[in-house]
């Protein structure tokens, strides 16, 4: 991975605009129907291509293919996975994965009036339920042949100072898939890090920087309202632990964590605070640990950091842009963001990041370009600052 050795280096979470009809098609490939491949194809690589020109004139260091590919950053991993079944949900369960569940039982009033807006986190947005039947197998092989493949097309012509492909967690992947075969939850888990660490050789081996996206890490707190923290600890430790079985071939120097409070528009205002987590997310085997740290509800928590000792070698990358609003950020906002944490862990060892992936969430692609730039001149700012 990459170094801020004489500058702030910059990066970003994953996701980036895709037009609607690339979306779309990407959409009725994930269900199955028919649609022109080789025209899909020839139109995915050139969206790639474009983007990646994009990221480097805005000024990112770490680039990637924007997950374009993808029918989400999560979802995808199902028509990656064998021993799946998939059934009509129960509309009475929906929410029992709910990423804003704390959320959800103190603000109902607020979910009921926007429930369309907030399906995510409410669950309504779960027609079909995917189940564990039999024992899980990696069956994704063409499908990240062709990430490889369409990726390194739309490198072509361009020469980023890095490039990276994202993967989720076995924590992660837990979230909507329900077990049914394996007769403990500690089985189950490791058997969805074998298959991942597939996936993850395979990133890697094709010269690519592993991102490792585990949302849930943080935000499953809020799915689980029954737990105190002690539990919490406990439940995020074993999914820790599945993660880093699912890394052990993985050299650390070729891995970069991401992780955050989940991507839904609403209050968090039952967000596990960070100080309660922060040594099990160091715990993951990573040299760079991506954490949202921008937004209004975790602003703050820099400060948690005068405390945790960042281990020799390890590089922090706070998120300093947002994914939850379309503001565009100043700036000078963002080097004083980046100023604060390099003053506490040292300025080699940090880099600038994005809260989240930021290309299907905020309102239109010029707002994920423009924030790009405002992240990119802010770590130029602060760069100037501490370097001089």
């Amino acid at each position: 991975m990459i170094r801020s050795t004489n500058r702030i280096i910059t990066m970003h979470a994953g996701t980036l605009p895709r037009p609607a009809n690339l979306r779309d098609r990407v959409m009725a490939k994930s269900r199955g129907e028919a649609i022109d491949e080789m025209a899909f194809t020839k139109d995915l690589q050139r969206v790639i291509g474009e983007n990646v020109k994009k990221q480097i004139e805005t000024g990112i260091d770490s680039v990637n293919d924007g997950e374009l590919s993808k029918s989400s950053f999560s979802n995808y991993m199902k028509e990656r996975l064998g021993g799946l079944e998939s059934r009509d949900a129960d509309p009475n369960a929906a929410r029992m994965g709910a990423i804003g569940g704390r959320d959800l039982i103190a603000f109902a009033e607020y979910f009921e009036a926007g429930a369309n807006r907030s399906a995510a986190a409410t669950g309504q947005n779960r027609v079909d339920q995917t189940v564990c039947t039999g024992p899980i197998t990696y069956i994704g092989y063409a499908d990240l042949q062709a990430d490889i493949d369409n990726f390194n097309v739309g490198l072509k012509g361009s020469t980023p100072n890095e490039t990276f492909l994202p993967a989720i967690t076995p924590g992660t992947v837990e979230h909507w898939l329900k077990n049914e075969y394996y007769p403990t939850t500690e089985e189950f888990l490791f058997a969805v890090a074998d298959a991942l660490a597939i996936e993850y050789k395979g990133i890697v081996d094709a010269g690519f920087l592993l991102q490792i996206d585990d949302p849930d890490l943080p935000d499953a707190w809020q799915i689980h309202p029954e737990m105190n923290v002690a539990d919490y600890r406990k439940f995020a430790d074993l999914r820790v632990d599945a993660l880093n079985h699912a890394l052990k071939e993985i050299p650390e120097e070729s891995i970069r964590f991401h992780t955050c409070w989940g991507s839904y528009h609403g209050p968090h205002q039952f967000d596990i605070p960070l100080a309660d987590i922060v040594d099990i997310i160091l715990k993951v085997k990573a040299v760079g640990y991506s954490i949202e740290a921008s937004n209004p509800r975790h602003d703050h928590e820099w400060t948690v950091w005068k405390d945790v000792k960042l281990q020799d070698g390890k590089v922090l990358i706070p998120g300093v842009i947002g994914h939850s609003n379309d503001f565009i950020e100043h700036p000078e906002l963002v080097a004083q963001r980046l100023v604060r944490y390099a003053n506490i862990v040292g300025k080699e060892n940090v880099m600038a990041g994005t809260d989240c992936g930021i290309g299907s969430r905020v309102g239109h692609a010029q707002i994920c370009w423009a924030k790009f730039q405002a992240m990119s001149e802010g770590a130029q700012i602060a760069s100037k600052e501490l370097w001089g």
